[in-house]
């Protein structure tokens, strides 16, 4: 499949999400899932043929006014009047726009909450919801008149057509965000378009989906060996179990120690590997990879150096296994999200050495068994699937590891440095049963030093960060609010049994506008 592409889980009911840039995007796409119903994001510009297998479109927001030149400009020809059609904040805006109606800057620029005074509860799309239900609005315009063919659903005080629905067309559209957590009823009118209007049935379900892609794994397959680069992660972890249900023995799993893995990582996981019943084989490849890094600063040209390393490496292995034609990824759908760039929609935050295809010398076909499913839809499949729970909740770890957890060169002594501190912290959380009520935690090396004092002499030393927070999917997150009495133990312990760090701080800092890891 080349790279940025997206496609239609097989002929499965189907929402589809246009994407216009919105920071909410991903959040429509959550708040459909939890209704056990499938939908995927596509570019606006960029979008699978409406097959029958699409009961409904939903345009996101943007961060562009549909007055601007050169915003974007969806082609709804197979579309609009076809199928169910949702347009939210911009999405509204562009259907009442190209519709002739007069779309203007708003006088107050409406971001926040606000109540809905008009509510027509005879409206499919409102049906349920109050009058003076809470929405949260987004916009710098406002759609000021629509066409004589339009009937207005929904108002606020300041915004009289937040809602809107064409005549003798499933076609809709509002100026609030029903997918933002303070929408309080957004859920309702999303569940009013989904289930009632698109008529989508539901049965999207983690057992639904393990059946269905164990069978298509093994038509796509058949009888050819897979090679897969394990990691210890969950990602890794359910795709090469799913692979394992489908083919047995034909999957050959492959284990790097890429030498940036935490602390007794590589044989520890390789043990719990082996108990899983996976036909699996260590690769000690760590001189390798610090080989590769040596002198790299630039964030991005490290991923880039892991990357091609693990793909050397990973090349060299398969090498030894005979007749291998498919590489197997645990790639999932926010890998996939977060590596596409297009004009406007989820600019490209990283890269991902899995996402984007393989060189050309590698001759292998790819398979990404995951790459429809965020993270806690992952973990629902695990269990269905019968894994360890602690393989299931172990926090993400991220693909190169503790060489994006390293700022600046990456040497040996740092990454030893950097393993002690870390493992300090994961095992102070797991002793303090906070491990399982943080998403993702870790270390953070800085490139500075700070001056201290260790007995009656100074001390010039490295400066470690703590960086815990929750989430639910990875594509935003809160920083973890950890017992003080917590952070000032393990700052004790980290200092005074790690030569080389003098000072700890905790990171306080959200997704967005922060990303998770450093760099």
């Amino acid at each position: 499949m080349p790279p940025n592409t997206f496609y239609l889980c097989g002929m499965h009911e189907t929402i589809l999400i246009l994407d216009f840039g919105s920071q909410y995007t991903q959040l429509i796409a959550r708040r459909i899932r939890e209704l056990n119903v499938y939908c995927e994001i596509h570019p606006f510009n960029h979008f699978p043929e409406i097959t029958s297998a699409v009961k409904g479109v939903v345009l996101s927001g943007s961060p562009f006014s549909v007055r601007d030149q050169g915003s974007p400009v969806p082609d709804l020809s197979q579309i609009r009047a076809k199928v169910p059609l949702l347009g939210v904040c911009y999405g509204a805006q562009y259907l009442a726009h190209s519709s002739r109606g007069e779309v203007l800057p708003s006088k107050i620029r409406e971001y926040g909450r606000a109540n809905l005074e008009f509510v027509d509860d005879t409206s499919d799309l409102m049906h349920g919801m109050s009058q003076n239900s809470q929405v949260w609005m987004s916009h710098g315009d406002t759609i000021k008149s629509v066409p004589e063919n339009f009937t207005i659903i929904a108002g606020t005080r300041d915004v009289a057509i937040a809602g809107f629905k064409v005549k003798d067309e499933l076609t809709y559209g509002i100026q609030f965000h029903p997918e933002v957590y303070h929408s309080t009823e957004g859920s309702v009118l999303i569940r009013n378009f989904v289930v009632d209007i698109c008529g989508c049935s539901q049965d999207w379900t983690p057992a639904s989906f393990v059946e269905t892609t164990i069978q298509e794994l093994q038509d796509k397959i058949g009888n050819q060996k897979v090679v897969l680069g394990l990691s210890g992660g969950v990602d890794s972890s359910v795709a090469a179990v799913l692979l394992h249900r489908a083919i047995g023995r034909q999957l050959h799993c492959i284990f790097v120690d890429n030498g940036l893995l935490r602390k007794n990582e590589f044989a520890s996981v390789l043990d719990s590997y082996k108990h899983m019943g996976l036909n699996v084989k260590g690769v000690d490849a760590g001189n390798r990879f610090l080989e590769a890094l040596k002198g790299i600063v630039d964030p991005e040209l490290k991923r880039k150096a892991i990357g091609r390393t693990f793909i050397e490496v990973f090349d060299d292995e398969a090498h030894l296994i005979e007749d291998v034609k498919w590489l197997a990824q645990g790639t999932i759908y926010p890998d996939v999200i977060e590596s596409v760039s297009v004009k406007g929609p989820s600019a490209t935050i990283k890269s991902h050495h899995n996402v984007g295809g393989l060189p050309d010398y590698m001759k292998l076909g790819i398979v990404e068994p995951l790459r429809s499913l965020f993270k806690d839809e992952v973990r629902r499949v695990g269990h269905t699937l019968g894994i360890d729970p602690d393989i299931l909740h172990r926090h993400p770890f991220p693909g190169p590891g503790l060489g994006i957890r390293i700022l600046g060169e990456i040497t040996a002594d740092k990454v030893k440095v950097l393993q002690e501190a870390d493992y300090l912290f994961i095992e102070g959380l797991k002793k303090n049963s906070l491990y399982d009520k943080v998403w993702q935690a870790g270390a953070i090396l800085l490139p500075v030093r700070s001056v201290g004092v260790m007995g009656d002499e100074r001390t010039y030393e490295n400066v470690v960060a703590l960086r815990a927070v929750s989430s639910t999917d990875g594509m935003t997150a809160d920083w973890s609010h950890l017992p003080y009495d917590f952070l000032a133990s393990v700052s004790s312990e980290i200092i005074n049994k790690v030569k080389g760090i003098n000072r700890v701080v905790y990171d306080i800092s959200s997704k967005p506008p922060a990303t998770i890891e450093w760099e």
